[in-house]
């Protein structure tokens, strides 16, 4: 059996995510069009709601995936520090702005459903103060990276500050356990709510998560490649300047 190190190499880490691509990029195409087609489209309004409800379709999905993309980044800066395996470095740095991008499209649909439902575009909540500290995060994240020229050096300054942001991807998730107040509603998604949405939201909030969750790795995979050849073409470069 084959050891999940293997796909620390480079090589090994291209030749099976460029199998796989068309694949998973395949499956979130189709899971994203079936479930915001359906759910935009063929479920009834709110009772309370009316139409605005169905923006949870892109709010929810896209909140998961903003703290899931940062706590997979925590895991590669920890596999780099521990391991110092050079293609965790570049997921993690290639995830960061999937990862920003998830987290500004949380936070401005949930300014577009907060307007109605609260009155204002933004409040001062738990949730959402850790989500906007997270998306600074993100950016300081993406920074650093840029401003250090020394791969390595990079890498292990942004793994720190990975570790230090997790504190905040982990409010941002569990904000309404740790405080009792606040306007933002409890999960809308969970497998251990004792009642759930109505199935006919849920099975194509389903799908649209599904199609988040797949288009993140795909966008992931894709970057990480990118990072690759790149991280190739700049020791090319060094060489024939060397020689």
């Amino acid at each position: 059996m084959s050891s999940l190190w293997e796909y620390a190499n480079p090589r090994k880490f291209m030749t099976t995510s460029a199998a796989l691509l068309p694949w998973v990029s395949g499956i979130a195409a189709l899971c994203l069009g079936v479930g915001l087609v359906w759910g935009f489209f063929f479920t009834p309004d709110d009772f309370r709601m009316g139409s605005t409800v169905k923006i949870f379709y892109v709010h929810v999905p896209s909140a998961i995936m903003a703290v899931n993309a940062w706590v997979m980044m925590l895991v590669c800066s920890l596999i780099w520090v521990i391991r110092r395996h050079h293609v965790s470095a570049l997921a993690a740095k290639a995830a960061a702005p999937v990862g920003m991008v998830f987290t500004a499209i949380a936070l401005f649909t949930g300014a577009i459903w907060g307007q109605p439902m609260w009155g204002t575009w933004w409040e001062w909540d738990p949730r959402l103060t850790a989500f906007l500290i997270l998306f600074l995060f993100y950016l300081g994240y993406m920074a650093l990276w840029e401003a250090i020229e020394n791969p390595d050096s990079a890498a292990d300054l942004t793994s720190v500050l990975c570790l230090v942001g997790s504190v905040f991807a982990v409010i941002s998730r569990y904000a309404l356990v740790f405080w009792n107040q606040g306007l933002h509603q409890g999960a809308t998604l969970s497998l251990d709510a004792e009642q759930n949405i109505a199935d006919e939201f849920w099975y194509p909030a389903l799908f649209s998560l599904a199609g988040f969750g797949f288009l993140f790795l795909a966008l992931v995979l894709y970057r990480t490649q990118t990072e690759i050849r790149a991280r190739r073409l700049k020791a090319l470069i060094a060489q024939e300047r060397m020689a």
